[in-house]
């Protein structure tokens, strides 16, 4: 059994930082009755583009600040490649919230109102999906 120096194991878990880094308190992955999920998808007008690309993660960061929003994760393609996979988006933004109100009020919030003004400019497409609990 080869043992593990502790910068070694660090090293290894160094990938869970910002993922850990993102998600508000109190995380929820368990489904829960009501929970509302927002997942949107952005293609760059310049994509490759590692500034316009950093100033849409960044807007989603603030964004990211709206009150009803209860989890959030930003992402990119995996590179997976497969017939049913469509990876030709730039950034993808997964909310969750504890309800469809929830989520409405969130569409009229100030702060996502002030993202759209700042980062639509960035992007020439952007598709939405939206899910609720399938076993109501």
């Amino acid at each position: 059994m080869k043992l593990s120096s502790r910068r070694r194991f660090l090293g290894n878990v160094a990938w869970a930082v910002p993922f850990a880094t993102s998600m508000k308190p109190n995380t929820i992955f368990a489904q829960k009755k009501g929970m509302f999920i927002h997942h949107v998808y952005f293609w760059l007008k310049n994509s490759g583009n590692k500034e316009d690309r950093a100033k849409l993660i960044e807007g989603l960061k603030k964004l990211s600040k709206v009150k009803t929003i209860k989890n959030f994760y930003i992402g990119q393609a995996a590179g997976t490649r497969r017939d049913v996979i469509d990876s030709s988006y730039d950034i993808s933004w997964l909310l969750f919230f504890d309800s469809a109100a929830d989520q409405d009020s969130y569409q009229t919030d100030p702060i996502h109102l002030k993202f759209i003004e700042e980062c639509s400019p960035l992007w020439t497409r952007v598709v939405v999906y939206d899910t609720i609990d399938a076993a109501t």
